[in-house]
């Protein structure tokens, strides 16, 4: 994998072979950067970055000048993958917590973010909960955007706060907005 834009654009990031993340493909994070950018200037914005994986996403916050990106990802081998990751690429932006992301969300609630992202297994029983977590916990700023991924199974275009859907490939994104963007 690679980050594809910002100050570190074109370093290869590679995660260990016996890690369990599913990182996002290069095509797909590309489109949805593009897609983001109509909606927010990376630079100074707070992000969060759940079930972070290999980071992959952190990284292309932090190094597109994201003023603060928390990754939490629950797993303590990916997690210190992510933070040494952090280290060497210096990016003094990110904060990597080591955390169950359902007890991270209920400890940080009020915590504000304009972009919060997800990346959850596909399987995850809970996955269809994620968008009132997320809004219930009060982690969107006012003009925030919640974006989560997920597999083709799963449709939220019912919901008030969804803004739209795209798909790349097996990878699907649903984008949502904070109540105050409605």
């Amino acid at each position: 994998m690679r980050i594809i834009s910002g100050s570190r654009k074109g370093r290869r990031i590679e995660p260990p072979r016996d890690i369990i993340a599913r990182p996002t493909t290069d095509f797909a994070k590309e489109s949805l950067f593009d897609i983001l950018a109509g909606y927010v200037d990376f630079t100074d914005i707070t992000v969060l970055d759940l079930f972070s994986g290999t980071g992959s996403i952190s990284y292309e916050f932090a190094s597109r000048g994201a003023s603060s990106v928390t990754s939490v990802e629950s797993d303590r081998m990916q997690a210190n993958f992510i933070r040494r990751t952090a280290q060497e690429l210096d990016f003094r932006n990110m904060q990597v917590v080591c955390a169950d992301v359902f007890r991270f969300l209920k400890r940080n609630a009020g915590v504000r973010y304009d972009v919060v992202f997800a990346d959850p297994p596909y399987a995850l029983p809970t996955l269809e909960s994620l968008p009132d977590l997320v809004v219930s916990a009060g982690l969107l700023s006012d003009h925030g955007i919640f974006v989560l991924e997920h597999s083709k199974s799963n449709d939220f275009s019912h919901r008030p706060d969804f803004l739209r859907h795209r798909k790349y490939g097996s990878v699907n994104f649903s984008f949502f907005t904070s109540h105050a963007n409605l």
